[in-house]
């Protein structure tokens, strides 16, 4: 742990990895109920619904690359992308997961995610 925090510079940043490194101490997802991880930058969202026993990726949704969302990374984007997530949990009989907030401070753009995910009915 020392390692990987003691090379950054942002104390912020240091911050939200030690609350990320306690959260997925805690965590742990499976076939039926898989861990949804987060990842946030200022200008786009990143979502990944994980198999931690078979270590395995079973999709992702994000604001730019191959799965992408037309959204910028704001309240907004974030329920496209909740709702997008919530969709594919659907076609694969998932009605239940473990959310992973990797860190980030469970407000704005990480909660409106969190409540489009739960609008749409997945429990958490």
């Amino acid at each position: 742990m020392r390692k990987l925090i003691g090379k950054l510079n942002n104390p912020s940043e240091v911050k939200r990895q030690r609350r990320k490194l306690s959260i997925r101490k805690k965590i742990n997802g499976t076939g039926e109920v898989p861990r949804v991880c987060v990842k946030r930058s200022d200008k786009n969202l990143s979502v990944q619904v994980v198999d931690d026993s078979s270590m395995k990726t079973l999709f992702s949704v994000s604001t730019f690359g191959k799965n992408k969302v037309d959204a910028k990374a704001n309240k907004e984007g974030a329920k496209q992308v909740g709702a997008k997530v919530a969709e594919g949990l659907k076609t694969r009989n998932i009605e239940s997961i473990v959310f992973d907030r990797s860190g980030y401070v469970y407000h704005g753009v990480i909660a409106s995610l969190a409540d489009s995910m739960r609008e749409n009915g997945i429990k958490f």
